[in-house]
C-alpha cells in the first residue's frame, strides 16, 4: 500500500495512494494510517490534489556516515557502530515545497537517502523484529549546511534548518529495503547513484541501535545514510531523489529571505 498525506479542496487527509499516472486517486483514511486503516469514502485524483510530507514525526533520528564511499569522501573511516544525530520535525517539508538556503551558510548540500517510518510504539527492539515496528518507506533528502557541519563539534546546526528535511512522495508499506537502489539528480544531472545493500549497518541493526536509545513513536522517521556524491545545491536548482520501488522526491532551491 502506498500511503500519503495531501492537501484537496477539503482539506489535509492521510491517504492511501492507487493507480499510477494519470488515472492515480487518493482514498482517505480516517484519523491516522496505522494498524489497519479505515476509510471515509472520499477520493480525488491524485492530479487535483497537492501532496504533502506523507508524515508529521516527533522526531527524524538520522545515522551518519552509513555507506563506506560515502565516509571516505568525508575524510574519515566507516565507523563500526552507528553514528546518530537527531534532525527537529520541523526541519519537515513535503514534495515541491523549497528548501531554503539559509543567509548564514555558504554551502548548503544534497544527500539522497532511504528513510524508515516507524508505525508502533516500540523500544529495544531486535534487529530480526525490526519489520514489525516499521509502516513503511520513504524518500528522504538530508539536506546539508556543509560549512557549519564542519565548523561545529556536533551537526544540530548544519543539519536542523527549516526546509532542511524533505520526505516523500508517499510511504511505501510493502517493500524489501535490503537492496534498492538510491540515485541522486541535480537538475537532470545524476550526482548519487548506489544501493541500500552497500550500507554499512543495514535496517534491522539501525532500528535496534536506536531503540536501545529512545522509546520510537508511531510516525518518527529514520534517514539511514547517504552514498557517496554529494554535493552543493544554488539558488533556483532542482533536487530529485529517488528511491527504487517507492517513488521520486523533487524539491526546488532557493534563497531563504
Amino acid at each position: 500500500m502506498r500511503l500519503g498525506r495531501i492537501a484537496s479542496p477539503d482539506g489535509v487527509a492521510f491517504v492511501s495512494i492507487e493507480g499510477d499516472g494519470d488515472t492515480a486517486v487518493t482514498r482517505e483514511i480516517a484519523e491516522h494510517p496505522f494498524g489497519t486503516p479505515t476509510f471515509t469514502g472520499r477520493q480525488w485524483p491524485l492530479a487535483d490534489v497537492r501532496l504533502l510530507a506523507p508524515i508529521l514525526a516527533s522526531k527524524v533520528v538520522c545515522i551518519g556516515k552509513n555507506y563506506a564511499a560515502h565516509a571516505a569522501e568525508m575524510g574519515g573511516a566507516p565507523p563500526e557502530e552507528p553514528v546518530i544525530f537527531i534532525k527537529p520535525n520541523t526541519s519537515i517539508i513535503g514534495p515541491q515545497a523549497p528548501i531554503l538556503r539559509p543567509p548564514s551558510s555558504d554551502r548548503v548540500d544534497f544527500e539522497g537517502e532511504l528513510a524508515v517510518v516507524i508505525g508502533q510504539p516500540c523500544r529495544d527492539v531486535a534487529a530480526a523484529k525490526a519489520k514489525d515496528v516499521i509502516l513503511g518507506y520513504t524518500v528522504a533528502n538530508d539536506v546539508t549546511a556543509r560549512d557549519q557541519q564542519a565548523a561545529d563539534v556536533q551537526w544540530t546546526r548544519g543539519k536542523g534548518y527549516d526546509t532542511f528535511c524533505p520526505l516523500g512522495p508517499w510511504i511505501e508499506t510493502s517493500l524489501d529495503p535490503s537492496d534498492l537502489e538510491i540515485r541522486t539528480e541535480l537538475d537532470g544531472e545524476v550526482k548519487q547513484r548506489s544501493r541500500t545493500s552497500l550500507m554499512l549497518h543495514d535496517v534491522g541493526a539501525i532500528v535496534e541501535w536506536i531503540s536501545r536509545i529512545m522509546t520510537l513513536l508511531p510516525g518518527d522517521v529514520i534517514l539511514t545514510g547517504t552514498p557517496e556524491g554529494i554535493g552543493p545545491m544554488s539558488a533556483g536548482q532542482q533536487v530529485s531523489v529517488t528511491v527504487e520501488g517507492i517513488g521520486t522526491l523533487t524539491n526546488p532551491v532557493a534563497d531563504r529571505k
